[in-house]
């Protein structure tokens, strides 16, 4: 079973930038959803951003469109590049992998929390005024 590690959260000022990476313990199957979540206490966790893996097919949630970029580096690596940070972008991110397969090459489909059966522990990203 796949183990998920996300690194590279800290505290930035707002406008700054960041990138998240997440390990996975073993290769990822390709045509398998592999997303970003982000939560904050008292609210449910949401998509940032997702792909189905080895297909060239990402998901942004509305927020962080345009601003931040998901990319798949080999079957191991994901990454989540995070530019012109706001406060609003705080919280824990999680990676996330669903070992089962996508049910289409459609990275939208890949934006539901509850779709997914393993996750990393987070990072923590704090963004400043």
């Amino acid at each position: 079973q796949v183990r998920l590690m996300e690194s590279g959260g800290g505290s930035v000022q707002a406008g700054g930038s960041l990138r998240l990476s997440c390990e996975a313990s073993i290769n990822t199957i390709g045509g398998r959803c592999m997303g970003w979540f982000r939560q904050v206490p008292g609210k449910e966790r949401e998509a940032v951003a997702a792909i189905v893996t080895g297909c060239h097919s990402e998901y942004y949630g509305d927020s962080v469109r345009g601003r931040f970029t998901i990319a798949q580096d080999d079957a191991k690596m994901l990454y989540l590049q995070m530019h012109n940070l706001t406060p609003e972008d705080t919280g824990m991110y999680y990676c996330a992998y669903d070992s089962r397969r996508a049910p289409s090459y459609a990275a939208i489909d890949c934006r539901h929390n509850s779709r997914y059966n393993t996750w990393g522990r987070g990072t923590q990203v704090t963004v400043s005024s």
